[in-house]
């Protein structure tokens, strides 16, 4: 008994087989009765026809032309190749190992917190991952089971005629095998040159690899990413799809921006363009209109795994920090660290609350690292460094990551309105993240019971917290969230199960002083509260607030 998809089947293809027999009768019916009762062609006389020539050549060469012939011999292809496990355990018993890549440095708990670390955070990436597409050819799902050899597509372009090539760090993540195609290389001449990787940076996506040249290689010029503005031209070459040396066009469409929360996205300032960029794109070159390479095309923002018209570049000024670091003789990208969490963004009922038009409100302070031992405590605002006032997170997570580990920086901050400094080490972030990451198997609280006082105001239900909640916890867990209520409109929303612990600076120890705060706030009242995941209390809490109707 067939199933009714098959008999829809058999029936559409029948149809189809008609459609064309018919057609294809028609064809030869119409054929014979043209040649039957016409049969004129050979009494025509065309003596008189003019003959059609090809044209001479004309140079119609744009800027464009110009940039694709002096850039494309420097944009190579990469194919990689992941070996099936039995094989790859074969290898490594071996004596010696095609890949030598030194271990990243960079690479995080990978925890979902939204908050930031030193300009490291959790990923908070939500419903963005969803239509995120990291393109590296045949994509993620694809090219097979564990028993069989995973291939991968990608591009590239030689920085340095030695035969230095900067590309994409997902691009040649977990590969086994790496091959380089150039442009001058022959068609059918093999997978390519063998190619052996110098160093990875996942934090900014960014990897150099190197073939073996026996001349020197043509390379791309570098421009300056920050003289790049919002409607410039700029061209993205590679090879999407497998079609090497594909030349696509269109503008600077945005700068600054940021696609992923966490440690990643504080080190992943792209600027986003809409030249059309598709699976083995990535890794390529961006490419403004005085041919110098602005940017390294490396993300897609798709519903459809195909171009929408939003890419995103890796600005070239990052892309020479970390290839000088990563050619060193270190191989690897070090940032500084002072071990403290903050909160990126904050709503202006936070900072007058607070007192802080500028600068960074420290949320959480890891025990054992620089911040702690200088004596800096949550809620803390820092206003500068070494003298130099701080305007926001990213301000702080450049200055602090740039230095190096061992040296000492003077904080500015806020206290209880008070203004203080502090001398800080800088530390290694790894140590940062590691000590983060040790410190998150925290006990998980029950929610307990209770109706909320207030929830007629605020729409907030609390209850006090459980009898076997840690002795360090205080204040007041929150229960639910009343849609459109003053609480859902600062975000409140999904994060029952979490602790208040204090109201507009207030401490709260328990429901009843929690209702006696609440009950003094009055209509225009800035009102912030500090939130606490009680199974991740270490990393500080979250400020929330705004202005009661």
């Amino acid at each position: 008994m067939k199933s009714l998809l098959e008999r829809l089947r058999i029936r559409r293809l029948a149809t189809t087989f008609t459609i064309l027999t018919t057609l294809t009768a028609g064809i030869l019916i119409g054929s014979v009765v043209s040649h039957g009762v016409r049969g004129q062609e050979a009494k025509v006389d065309s003596s008189d026809a003019t003959l059609l020539k090809v044209p001479s050549p004309r140079d119609l060469s744009t800027d464009f032309t110009k940039i694709a012939k002096e850039v494309g011999p420097a944009v190579v292809n990469i194919n990689t190749e992941t070996l099936p496990k039995e094989q790859q355990q074969g290898r490594k018993r071996g004596s010696q190992h095609f890949r030598q890549s030194p271990q990243n440095p960079d690479n995080g708990p990978g925890d979902d917190d939204n908050q930031d670390q030193d300009g490291q955070g959790g990923q908070g990436q939500g419903g963005m991952q969803d239509f995120f597409n990291r393109f590296f050819g045949m994509g993620p799902d694809q090219g097979g089971q564990d028993d069989q050899a995973h291939a991968a597509l990608g591009s590239g372009f030689i920085v340095d005629p030695k035969g230095y090539i900067v590309t994409n760090n997902h691009v040649v993540d977990k590969a086994d095998r790496i091959y380089v195609k150039l442009a001058s290389d022959p068609d059918g001449n093999g997978p390519g040159h063998p190619a052996k990787v110098v160093g990875v940076d996942k934090a900014t996506d960014l990897a150099v690899i190197k073939i073996d040249a026996d001349r020197p290689l043509p390379s791309v010029k570098l421009g300056n990413s920050d003289s790049s503005q919002v409607g410039d031209w700029v061209v993205a070459i590679g090879s999407p799809f497998s079609l090497n040396q594909t030349v696509t066009a269109g503008i600077v469409s945005a700068k600054n921006r940021t696609i992923e929360g966490g440690p990643r996205g504080q080190f992943q300032h792209f600027i986003q363009t809409d030249a059309a960029i598709n699976p083995g794109n990535s890794g390529g070159p961006l490419v403004n209109m005085a041919g110098e390479v602005v940017g390294v095309n490396t993300a897609i923002f798709t519903q459809s795994a195909g171009y929408q018209g939003i890419g995103f570049a890796m600005p070239a000024n990052t892309v020479v920090d970390v290839y000088n670091a990563l050619v060193s003789t270190t191989h690897k990208v070090v940032r500084g660290s002072i071990g403290i969490t903050f909160q990126p963004t904050v709503s202006s009922a936070v900072q007058r609350v607070y007192g802080a038009k500028t600068g960074v409100i420290i949320r959480g302070v890891q025990a054992g690292m620089p911040a702690d031992k200088a004596g800096l405590k949550p809620g803390d605002i820092i206003t500068s460094i070494d003298g130099r006032s701080i305007k926001d997170g990213d301000d702080l997570v450049n200055d602090i990551s740039a230095r190096k580990p061992g040296s000492t920086v003077q904080l500015g901050y806020i206290r209880d309105g008070k203004q203080s400094t502090a001398n800080v080490s800088i530390i290694d972030r790894t140590k940062m993240e590691e000590a983060q990451g040790s410190s998150n198997d925290e006990e998980q609280n029950a929610p307990g019971n209770g109706t909320d006082a207030s929830q007629s105001k605020l729409g907030i239900t609390v209850a006090d917290l459980p009898s076997n909640a840690p002795s360090s916890l205080h204040g007041v867990l929150i229960q639910s969230v009343k849609a459109g209520s003053f609480a859902d409109e600062i975000q409140m929303s999904g994060l029952e199960g979490y602790i208040i612990t204090s109201v507009n600076k207030q401490p709260v120890h328990n429901k009843a002083e929690y209702n006696a705060i609440i009950s003094g706030l009055k209509s225009g009242a800035d009102v912030v509260f500090n939130v606490v995941d009680p199974q991740r209390p270490k990393d500080g809490g979250t400020l929330l607030g705004g202005t009661l109707p």
